[in-house]
């Protein structure tokens, strides 16, 4: 199955990255970063309850912050853990050695207006969309 053809593809949220690569960072490359994710720079783990079983997950992100405003690329498009943190409105996100907790998620599409992001996720805009919160 192509990118194009893939369920998290979506009008505004393209996955720009082929399948097959998010399988492999799925099966192999998050499970042996997860223990070290909250150490090594530029990493995040965002943590989040699945929409129908309840079941607590936790994903590892790339975060940039500026201000009380943080911002993830969506690289594999409208995955399942956006649209967790979108239906509960909040998650919890461990960034730079401290936890966070994020509310207000909401998705600037590709292309769209990126001013009060920061830098990296204004760049990014251009290609993907990207999860905009609040830090409270």
């Amino acid at each position: 199955m192509s990118a194009k053809d893939h369920p998290n593809n979506v009008p505004g949220v393209p996955m720009i990255f082929p399948p097959w690569l998010a399988r492999l960072q799925t099966k192999y490359f998050n499970p042996a970063v997860r223990p070290f994710a909250r150490y090594l720079p530029g990493f995040s783990v965002i943590k989040h309850r699945g929409r129908k079983s309840g079941q607590p997950y936790e994903t590892i992100v790339t975060a940039y912050r500026k201000g009380d405003v943080l911002a993830i690329g969506l690289g594999h498009g409208k995955t399942d853990w956006v649209k967790n943190v979108l239906a509960a409105g909040e998650a919890d996100l461990h960034f730079i050695r401290k936890d966070v907790h994020i509310t207000n998620p909401r998705l600037v599409p590709a292309g769209g207006d990126g001013e009060g992001l920061p830098w990296l996720a204004r760049v990014q805009v251009g290609r993907l969309g990207v999860l905009v919160a609040d830090i409270t």
